[in-house]
């Protein structure tokens, strides 16, 4: 029996639709009937962390699938102040979309993938573009925790140099290979974010909510930290017993509060 082109091309075709309502059910399985859907919660994150100018027109949220630990969500390459449910993909961990159908994805998807093969316990991914944390990582001060929001950031968040690991001809400051997501995710081993020299930073949670929250967290210890190097006194920050006891918060109240926020965001 011969198989032609065009009926090779509808089976993948109509595999791809089983494969994105297959991921839709999970979502659903996922959170309860009458609830939110993870992938609800997903497209509720990209918009509030668009609001608190922690991801701009290029950072991205992704979220382990619950039924498969090798694939993640995320969206297509869309702005994350714009994603809808719509937008949301499937991946494996060598970041493939399953269920693309023509649509552009992100190129730096590799951050994601890489992350969750040697991270097992990691949920949930932010990439981050938060202009305060841009100083620390060209300047090389290390980000200490000032206040218990921030607590986590006394595990430590080192600097990822790209320059040590790309080729010598590639100028590009993105995360475009799978070669570079790995060194990423090597640099970041097992604390809880890195930065990136002159372009972000990576963060990750237990959750979708701890991710979202250590991101805004991150993001607002800078800025403190900054202010009060800028007063130039001696800063008295949380021992490592403090940032030890409160460096595991989940950050409950706040998601429940900050991805009805986003879902309103979602509406305008």
């Amino acid at each position: 029996m011969t198989v032609t082109r065009r009926e090779l091309m509808a089976t993948s075709a109509g595999l791809a639709v089983w494969w994105q309502r297959l991921m839709t059910a999970r979502a659903q399985e996922a959170r309860g009937p009458g609830k939110p859907t993870l992938v609800d919660d997903l497209v509720a994150a990209n918009h509030f962390l668009a609001g608190q100018e922690v991801v701009d027109g290029y950072g991205h949220v992704s979220v382990r699938d619950p039924a498969d630990s090798d694939r993640y969500l995320m969206a297509r390459s869309v702005a994350p102040a714009l994603v809808t449910s719509a937008d949301i993909l499937g991946y494996d961990l060598d970041s493939n979309p399953f269920d693309a159908n023509g649509a552009t994805v992100y190129i730096e998807r590799f951050i994601h993938g890489e992350i969750y093969r040697v991270r097992p316990e990691v949920r949930a991914v932010v990439h981050s573009h938060a202009t305060a944390l841009i100083a620390f990582g060209v300047t090389k001060i290390p980000l200490r925790p000032t206040w218990h929001m921030g607590a986590f950031i006394g595990a430590g968040v080192p600097i990822y140099e790209i320059r040590a690991s790309r080729d010598a001809n590639d100028k590009l400051m993105l995360i475009h290979t799978p070669a570079l997501g790995k060194a990423l995710a090597r640099t970041l081993g097992d604390h809880p974010a890195a930065l990136i020299r002159g372009h972000g930073a990576v963060i990750v949670g237990s959750s979708l909510g701890q991710a979202v929250g250590r991101s805004i967290y991150l993001q607002q210890n800078a800025i403190i930290q900054a202010q009060a190097m800028s007063l130039g006194a001696s800063i008295n920050y949380l021992d490592a017993g403090e940032a030890q006891a409160m460096g595991d918060n989940l950050y409950d109240r706040d998601w429940d509060l900050w991805k009805r926020q986003g879902a309103a965001r979602c509406t305008l």
